[in-house]
Parts: structure tokens; C-alpha cells; sequence
């Protein structure tokens, strides 16, 4: 009825991984490859987008680097309501974007029991396009 709140979404009962990566509009790479290998482990997929990239398989036609602060609140809309088991990171594309990650990271980390981090550094597509 009116004046009620919607019922919270109820957390995943998967185990949990945040990737923070790059996506990757040909699907091989980045934020959509993690999303396929995560649920084809059983593992609920959440995101933050550090870029977007115009790509296929020819190649990477362009990268837009997502801004820090909006980066920091893709992560902090992620952890501080879904929670995760792990965190992933993938293509970082500058030393802005590695500060915001390993500062908010940081910061939850003290909140929390120790989240496992994985550190896949892309820096160059299959393609020998530099992507940092």
C-alpha cells in the first residue's frame, strides 16, 4: 500500500564475486568473459565498470576509462548493500582509477571479515591494443 517500503531483495545464496573491470563489447573479454565464467562456477556476478571499450574481434576501435568517483560508487553501491566473498580486478586503465580500487577496497576491507582479492592486470587487449 501507499507509505510502505518495498520489500528488501533478498541476498544471493551463491557464494558472491564483485568484478571490477573493463567491459568489452564483443563479449571475449573484461566484465562480460568474468560474468560467464562466474556463473558457470555456481558464483553470483556483480559489477563495477572501470571502461567502456568499442571492440570486437578485429580489434579495439576506442576506450572510455569510467571517472574515479563514479567508480568508487560502483563499488560502494555493491559492498556496501550485496556484500561479496571475493573481489576480481581486471583492466584498470589509469593510475586514478588503481587508487580509487585500492582505496575503497581498502576501506571495506577494515569493515569486514579479509575479502580474497584477485589481480588479473590487463593492460593490453589480445588485439595489441593498450587499454592503460
Amino acid at each position: 500500500g501507499e507509505g510502505t517500503a518495498p520489500a528488501p531483495c533478498p541476498l544471493p545464496s551463491l557464494p558472491r564475486v564483485l568484478s571490477i573491470a573493463g567491459s568489452d563489447s564483443g563479449g571475449g573479454a573484461g566484465i562480460q568473459a568474468d560474468i560467464k565464467s562466474l556463473l558457470s562456477r555456481g558464483v553470483f556476478a556483480m559489477t563495477a565498470v572501470t571502461a567502456l571499450t568499442a571492440q570486437n574481434t578485429h580489434g579495439v576501435a576506442a576506450v572510455l576509462p569510467t571517472p574515479p568517483d563514479m567508480l568508487v560508487q560502483q563499488i560502494d553501491a555493491v559492498l556496501g548493500d550485496l556484500g561479496a566473498d571475493a573481489v576480481k580486478t581486471g583492466m584498470l586503465p589509469s593510475p586514478e582509477a588503481v587508487a580509487a580500487v585500492a582505496g575503497r577496497l581498502a576501506h571495506w576491507q577494515g569493515l569486514a571479515a579479509p575479502l580474497p582479492l584477485v589481480v588479473d592486470p590487463v593492460l593490453v587487449s589480445t588485439s595489441g591494443h593498450s587499454l592503460a
